[in-house]
């Protein structure tokens, strides 16, 4: 059974109430595009904003999480923090957010990782089980040969106020507290060149001690999908991760790790993200790092 059958499954579970499904189809979305509530966003950046003005779904907003749904960057500061109470509660309202929302987010040009962050962003805003992401995004709706537009939709003012959930998120200090708690497992979403430390987007070069492998892109298949549950379950143990562990993901700056996140999550594990990831680890010289046999350090 793939992720998308589970999902609708959970979706219909009465104990879930009416806890939205974490993965759509492309058919559930098209039979629901006219529901009341229903919220939808392509999301991108000003490179791929292109795409959406050529043609996006029906109804569909564009929504920009690095700059959207992020603190302004400072300069020498972390990239891609999550934004403050006040910048949320104002983006969440102008595009149209109310308590009744359900939200759809969709990847276009294969922006799977910011659609996830988007994710993780909107459930710390307080909104989970109103969240959703479209198994496939755009590339599979026309594939389908489904409608798009290039009519950007008019939004009435939302009324959500955003409530804070912080337990989804931990800082460099929680993980260097828990290295050797065998019950947090530490998850590097990276690519593998980065986890051996043969290259590096930071000031240091490895890995946090620990921690095991396991790439975010190795989440979607071929076709832009979510692989099936069995395949990530095993890719999950694979990598080391044991039943029973909170798991916490990082990467760079937070963004490929929420794919990660995002599918452990869907998974029923319980799962955090490292929001500074491995360029605030990296900058702080006390915190140890870990480089494998054939990597080059950069100290």
């Amino acid at each position: 059974m793939s992720l998308l059958s589970i999902a609708t499954a959970f979706a219909i579970a009465p104990a879930l109430g009416a806890a939205q499904p974490l993965i759509v189809s492309t058919g559930w979305l098209a039979d629901h595009l006219k529901d009341r509530g229903l919220v939808t966003f392509q999301i991108g950046d000003t490179r791929s904003r292109k795409t959406y003005d050529a043609g996006h779904i029906p109804g569909a907003q564009f929504l920009n999480p690095f700059v959207e749904l992020a603190a302004p960057r400072i300069e020498g500061g972390l990239m891609l923090e999550l934004p403050s109470p006040p910048r949320l509660d104002s983006v969440l309202k102008a595009k149209g957010i109310s308590n009744d929302s359900h939200i759809v987010l969709y990847s276009a040009d294969e922006y799977f990782s910011p659609t996830s962050r988007a994710f993780f962003t909107l459930q710390y805003a307080g909104l989970e089980g109103r969240i959703s992401i479209l198994d496939g995004g755009l590339e599979a709706w026309k594939t389908e040969q489904r409608p798009v537009t290039n009519e950007v939709p008019i939004v009435s003012p939302g009324t959500y106020t955003p409530t804070l959930h912080p337990e989804i998120v931990v800082d460099g200090d929680w993980v260097r507290q828990r290295l050797d708690n065998p019950k947090v497992t530490i998850i590097d979403a990276r690519d593998s060149a980065f986890f051996n430390g043969a290259d590096t987007h930071q000031t240091r070069s490895g890995r946090i001690p620990g921690a095991v492998s396991l790439p975010f892109d190795t989440m979607i298949d071929k076709s832009g999908k979510f692989k099936d549950r069995a395949t990530v379950q095993q890719m999950f143990a694979q990598a080391g991760v044991k039943p029973g562990s909170m798991i916490v993901t990082y990467c760079h700056i937070g963004q490929q790790a929420t794919l990660v996140w995002f599918v452990a999550k869907y998974l029923g594990l319980e799962a955090a993200l490292y929001d500074g990831s491995f360029q605030d680890w990296s900058a702080h010289r006390d915190y140890p790092v870990i480089v494998s046999a054939g990597g080059s350090p950069k100290s």
